[in-house]
């Protein structure tokens, strides 16, 4: 939470979006208009690793920055589309079956770029998603700003959502269906974020009071 508070801008929203719905940076960076359901408070991951759609929570605080970035998006989305580049990179099955779809509004990237860029594979100049590397720049500055020691990339904030799943008693088999992991052995690395070992061991002094040794 303190490293979440010294982001801003589109970084602090992607962020959020790693630590509270398990997402990889990627993933969260190609999420489009139409995966997001703020009523149903859900996240659709399309085509995610292993060529699987997924669904994620949304996180009740989340909410009404998305709300905010996805009319933000429309506005910004009707402006490309009046001066001519408001086509949007499709799927590759979609891109030959429907290409009039580029136009409809629940295509556009939620973290759009802020520059338009050449599509290599339709040739057409729009908007791309944001660049991975802009989100981690963001994070090594926050990181700088804040004085933080331990290290930490965006990886991390996925790492977190296992970690405090497990840390709240939810069992490790829906941690790791929550997350995909195709096994166990993969989820269990996020247990050594854990406040408490894998194991729930209490050390002895852990029951004794100091107070009258200090």
């Amino acid at each position: 939470m303190t490293l979440l508070g010294l982001l801003e801008g589109p970084a602090w929203l992607v962020c959020a979006l790693l630590c509270g719905s398990r997402l990889r940076l990627m993933a969260a960076l190609r999420l489009r208009a139409q995966d997001f359901d703020l009523e149903r408070r859900e996240v659709v991951m399309r085509h995610g690793k292993g060529g699987k759609d997924r669904r994620t929570p949304l996180a009740e605080p989340l909410r009404e920055p998305l709300r905010l970035q996805l009319e933000c998006l429309q506005a910004l989305h009707a402006r490309n589309w009046a001066a001519g580049f408001g086509r949007v990179p499709l799927p590759h099955a979609l891109a030959r079956k429907s290409p009039q779809a580029a136009a409809a509004w629940r295509w556009p990237f939620v973290f759009t770029a802020s520059v338009r860029s050449k599509d290599p594979r339709s040739a057409q100049v729009g908007r791309q998603h944001l660049h991975p590397s802009a989100s981690q720049r963001s994070l090594k500055q926050a990181l700088a700003r804040g004085g933080m020691v331990k290290h930490a990339i965006c990886r991390t904030f996925r790492h977190s959502f296992a970690t405090h799943l497990l840390e709240d008693g939810y069992d490790i088999r829906t941690v790791q269906e929550l997350l995909g992991h195709s096994c166990v052995s993969t989820t269990q690395i996020s247990t050594h974020g854990m406040n408490r070992s894998g194991l729930a061991v209490r050390s002895p002094l852990d029951c004794w009071s100091l107070v009258a040794c200090l």
